[in-house]
């Protein structure tokens, strides 16, 4: 047992004394503080609120005269107005009016001004908004609104309708929803959610799967290349004489795990520090972010599936790491195991919004996608506990049997030098070697 703490503990020291390991740990801690702080970075270059102003001109013609005032006084009643409608003096001809607006486009008085044409059926005249500015889209569909608001006022009040019943009309509905189990007393996990707590777990879900994926993808190949880089510099040959490779294996492992887990901290405590700066807590509060909605049974989970899916691909990283030779042949081979774990990764992200489908169903019980789609499952809808205990039994096998497959695996190609071994050479090879 002391040797396998003193792989542990060497395995720690050979990383944190690394330079690049170090660099990149800043590196991405200095990112992840400059993207948590760029809303506020990007407000200190702008002026507040930010309104586009818009010119017109009402000319004096015998329909669609108010349209420009109606849209001017409907954006000053806004509490926070988008748009701000700037009237001009008509010069009697439309040509003289928009050499007048373009003007105060080129003195940046407006962003672009709107022109009226023949009245429509919508009851308005035919409106053109033009500006230097390409694909306006969110402007335009702020008019849209403001045209629509203004017909169906207009609409309520030639029906003749009171304040009161106008009001009445205008308020809003509001339905509750909170999602159930349909089947009474068939031990599903969990009594429904409500939305806030659906909210929370599915921010839980994303935390989860992106950190299992990033613990998949950074420790275990970290395991790979360090194994093959023991191997390629002659190193084992020295090691093994000292450490038995099943010992070797796992105190790898585990410390790749370890070291996996101070770099993640730092990065939570990184996150943490920077969103409760006092100019990041007041946007935090607009979210309405309550951790106390959060299962405590999901959190256990999240914790199970985080563990058995790391050490189950850090199984085969280590196993495939110890049959390579050199480090230039490492990605491709490797390369299966990645596609397995961006498989899982990728079902449970686009499966967010229908967590019941027949796909997440399937992979939710596949030991290699079941730790990233069953939190999926959890965290968004309510499995029966029999499914949720068949898939983490079935994981549990599949790690024992990835852990004597991979053992052998290791135990044999930590021994075998030159081009990578062909499965019949390593299926003859690890029948001469016992755990």
């Amino acid at each position: 047992m002391n040797k396998f703490w003193t792989v542990v503990g060497f395995t720690l020291r050979n990383k944190f004394r690394g330079k690049a390991f170090l660099i990149t740990t800043i590196i991405i801690a200095v990112i992840m503080s400059i993207a948590i702080n760029l809303p506020y970075i990007f407000s200190q270059f702008g002026s507040g609120d930010k309104v586009t102003k818009i010119g017109y001109i009402q000319t004096q013609q015998a329909e669609g005269t108010t349209t420009g005032d109606q849209l001017k006084a409907y954006f000053e009643l806004q509490e926070k107005p988008g748009v701000k409608l700037i009237p001009y003096e008509d010069k009697g001809s439309e040509a003289e009016n928009e050499k007048q607006l373009k003007q105060a486009i080129t003195d940046k008085d407006v962003k672009g001004y709107l022109a009226f044409g023949q009245m429509t059926d919508s009851g308005f005249p035919a409106i053109t908004y033009k500006s230097e500015k390409l694909l306006a889209f969110d402007l335009t569909s702020s008019i849209q609104n403001g045209l629509q608001a203004i017909r169906q006022a207009t609409v309520l009040q030639d029906a003749g309708l009171t304040d009161a019943q106008m009001a009445l009309l205008n308020a809003p509905i509001e339905i509750a929803s909170v999602q159930i189990s349909a089947t009474e007393g068939a031990g599903n996990v969990g009594e429904g959610k409500t939305p806030e707590e659906q909210a929370m777990n599915m921010g839980l879900v994303y935390f989860i799967v992106v950190l299992l994926f990033m613990a998949i993808m950074i420790t275990g190949q970290l395991i790979a290349s360090e194994i093959t880089a023991e191997k390629s510099s002659r190193v084992m040959e020295l090691l093994i004489t000292s450490v038995s490779p099943l010992k070797q294996m796992f105190g790898k492992i585990f410390g790749m795990f370890l070291v996996g887990l101070i770099q993640i901290s730092i990065y939570v405590i990184v996150i943490i520090v920077n969103i409760s700066l006092p100019h990041n807590n007041k946007m935090m509060d607009k979210f309405n972010i309550d951790l106390t909605q959060i299962d405590p049974m999901l959190l256990l989970y999240a914790i199970l599936f985080y563990l058995t899916g790391y050490f189950l691909f850090a199984t085969l990283f280590a196993a495939v790491g110890s049959i390579v030779s050199r480090t230039e042949d490492l990605g491709q081979a490797v390369l299966p195991i990645t596609m397995l774990s961006l498989a899982g990764f990728y079902i449970s992200i686009f499966s967010i919004s229908s967590p019941d489908s027949v796909l997440v169903k399937v992979a939710s019980f596949i030991p290699f996608f079941s730790p990233f789609v069953m939190m999926l499952r959890l965290g968004l809808s309510d499995p029966p506990v029999w499914q949720l205990w068949a898939s983490i039994g079935i994981l549990l096998v599949t790690i024992y049997i990835s852990v004597l497959v991979s053992a052998k695996i290791y135990r044999t190609g930590v021994l075998m030098y030159g081009k990578r071994p062909s499965f019949k050479e390593l299926r003859k090879a690890m029948k001469a070697y016992k755990i």
